[in-house]
């Protein structure tokens, strides 16, 4: 006689980058062996790959490396409060001495996207000239190298989605790789930092949080970005 199969429960969760109301379901004891087995293994592209196939698996296919880092960050929470349970306690040190460090226990539904109001993705670097980015995915950053010059500039050229001229509209196949960075190297220094302001105040999980050193009787505020913050 055949063993039951167990239903599983669906949820619904609007994605931050388009509104769309998708379905998920907890991930299960067999996705979270694998969770387990990449954290034990240290190496963040596995912890990273793990995540990834996760999230497709309980979306159904609607969530993959296609969309915004901050979707798959927003999901991956939602996903982890219905499948392991709503709270997670963190470990976090106290700023105003860099040294104590304080358990906080985080509530993970009431953590969202948030995006500062005068963010956009349309760049004006000349009068004349407009640089339209798209956001970063998974696939656009490296996880395994460390945020150095070259990276940096890497996950920048995969965000330029179109160069606007008085004439012409350029997108992504439009120019090669060298155009790119010649383009790029004739930014002077107000122009780049243009384009950094859109990566510094583009979507993101965030969520701040009060902790008391218990040493120094202060209380911080701390702001928790990324996934990383929240494990």
């Amino acid at each position: 006689m055949a063993l039951p199969i167990l239903n599983t429960p669906k949820y619904p969760l609007e994605l931050p980058s388009t509104g769309e109301t998708i379905e998920f379901r907890p991930f299960l004891v067999k996705e979270q062996k694998v969770l387990l087995l990449a954290q034990q293994s240290n190496k963040k592209n596995m912890m990273t790959q793990a995540t990834l196939d996760i999230i497709k698996t309980c979306t159904f296919g609607k969530v993959t490396e296609s969309n915004p880092l901050f979707d798959l960050e927003y999901v991956f929470l939602n996903l982890r409060a219905k499948s392991v349970g709503e709270t997670v306690d963190i470990v976090v040190t106290c700023p105003d001495d860099n040294k104590t460090k304080e358990k906080v226990k985080i509530n993970l539904e009431g953590i969202n996207v948030q995006m500062p109001e005068n963010h956009t993705n349309e760049i004006n670097i000349t009068d004349d000239v407009k640089i339209v980015m798209s956001y970063p995915t998974i696939k656009d950053i490296d996880m395994s190298s460390d945020k150095d010059t070259d990276t940096i500039f890497k996950t920048i050229k995969k965000c330029v989605k179109e160069i606007h001229t008085k004439d012409n509209v350029m997108r992504q196949g439009d120019f090669t790789d060298k155009e790119l960075d010649e383009f790029m190297d004739s930014f002077n220094n107000e122009q780049f930092e243009k384009l950094m302001v859109f990566f510094n105040t583009m979507p993101k999980v965030r969520h701040e949080i009060e902790v008391k050193n218990s040493k120094t009787k202060k209380k911080n505020k701390i702001l928790l970005e990324g996934l990383d913050s929240f494990f």
